[in-house]
């Protein structure tokens, strides 16, 4: 069953914390956040990520995301970096996970339609796994800003596994849509005003372009989700069907000092004033959210 990075889920903690700040007059030490390990598969080694384009993305669009996947795996960039960020999942059991990003298909003909239900993202990943010969590979179906998908503004993207085909197993797949003009206050949040909550001013983008940039924070938050809790039995706290998992469990945390409505504080480009907390390859850019480290059992940050 797909697991959904829900929007819902930071609406709730800006609820709880809201109510708190509001009934409490003195702050009160938090239990510390433990996401179970299930003793499911993780997925660990050299994993290939192969990219499925739907709809229309520009040379540039797709650059910025190709060169995302693989700053995680470049070590050689300015600290702090995409690939520091990546490393806190090593910390998962099993060691290291590795990402490099293998085959793309551009299907820029709409081939299924501008809307699309949980059946065709499932059929365009099985798709592509028919094709490849990866035991050990993540398909990501990407959809363009005017691809409309069930429930896109109630979760922004998904992840969960296909369904074995010519007798090969299951892999992991993950969705993730092009926000730019569909709920963009959820789903590209803080690089748009928020629909809900605190109305602080939304952050400038890194790389220019508030739909993929929210991509990218989505993207990210679901790769580390896939490969430490890829069939629903990995790290995960809460119901199966409903997890936090490594980085929903720090749903808008993005530097240090955050709360509900303020990512916190993250490193701002003086000349072009666009805020983000990691480098990557080719002078790229990004904003990454915090993620679960099991080492100390809190959300870390990387500013």
């Amino acid at each position: 069953m797909p697991r959904n990075y829900s929007f819902a889920i930071f609406l709730s903690a800006v609820a709880v914390l809201l109510l708190s700040a509001l009934t409490s007059a003195a702050l009160v030490e938090q239990q510390p956040l433990v996401l179970q390990y299930h003793n499911g598969q993780l997925l660990k080694g050299h994993i290939t990520v192969n990219l499925v384009w739907y709809g229309s993305f520009t040379p540039i669009q797709r650059s910025i995301i190709v060169d995302f996947i693989n700053s995680l795996n470049s070590p050689t960039a300015t600290l702090p970096s995409a690939a520091s960020w990546w490393k806190t999942t090593d910390n998962y059991k099993g060691g290291s996970s590795a990402l490099v990003v293998g085959k793309q298909f551009l299907h820029s003909a709409y081939t299924l339609g501008k809307t699309l239900k949980n059946r065709d993202l499932m059929a365009l990943a099985s798709k592509f796994n028919a094709q490849s010969n990866e035991l050990s590979a993540i398909t990501v179906v990407l959809t363009a800003k005017d691809v409309a998908v069930e429930g896109f503004c109630s979760r922004c993207g998904t992840h969960g596994s296909t369904r074995p085909v010519n007798g090969k197993p299951r892999t992991a797949y993950i969705w993730v849509g092009n926000s730019e003009t569909q709920c963009p206050g959820q789903c590209a949040w803080p690089f748009h005003q928020p629909i809900y909550g605190p109305q602080t001013p939304p952050l400038v983008a890194p790389n220019g372009d508030v739909g993929i940039d929210g991509m990218i924070i989505n993207l990210a938050t679901l790769l580390a989700g896939t490969v430490t809790n890829p069939f629903n039995n990995g790290y995960f706290q809460g119901p199966a069907t409903a997890p936090l998992e490594a980085v929903t469990a720090c749903t808008g945390v993005f530097g240090s000092g955050s709360y509900p409505g303020y990512p916190g504080q993250v490193l701002v480009d003086k000349a072009s004033g666009a805020s983000f907390n990691a480098y990557g390859l080719n002078g790229r850019r990004y904003l990454l959210p915090a993620m679960w480290d099991p080492q100390t059992s809190k959300c870390r940050t990387l500013v």
